[in-house]
């Protein structure tokens, strides 16, 4: 069984950075591409950024780009959010996310096998 620990979050203030890790880890599973969500209260889950491996691209949802930069390690499964200039409305649970799924679609949150527990990114004004 796989396992995904994210781990980063905290409180910051607005204009402010943080970095998210996240490190998958057991079974036997080959990652095709990994991800970030992120669930503020009272909202649906939400894609951030994703990497697919094979293709070595990056995804970026609009309201993050230029902001947030994902990259991480396919030998070691491990992936990171760097987020930068940070604002109120980043406030959210942030997940972490895989898939062996190959050529999917990065942003469709159904295609993931494995979550993380998730990690409180709060952004006060």
């Amino acid at each position: 069984q796989v396992h995904l620990v994210d781990s980063g979050g905290g409180l910051v203030q607005a204009g402010g950075s943080l970095r998210l890790s996240c490190a998958a880890s057991g079974g036997t599973f080959s990652s095709a591409a990994m991800a970030w969500f992120r669930q503020a209260p009272g909202k649906e889950r939400e894609f951030v950024a994703g990497i697919r491996w094979s293709a070595r691209r990056t995804y970026y949802a609009d309201s993050v780009k230029g902001r947030f930069t994902i990259s991480g390690d396919r030998t070691k499964n491990t992936v990171n959010l760097q987020m930068n200039s940070l604002k109120p409305e980043d406030t959210a649970v942030y997940y972490c996310a895989t898939t062996d799924v190959v050529g999917g679609d990065p942003s469709n949150s159904l295609e993931y096998n494995y979550w993380g527990q998730g990690t409180q990114v709060t952004v006060s004004s």
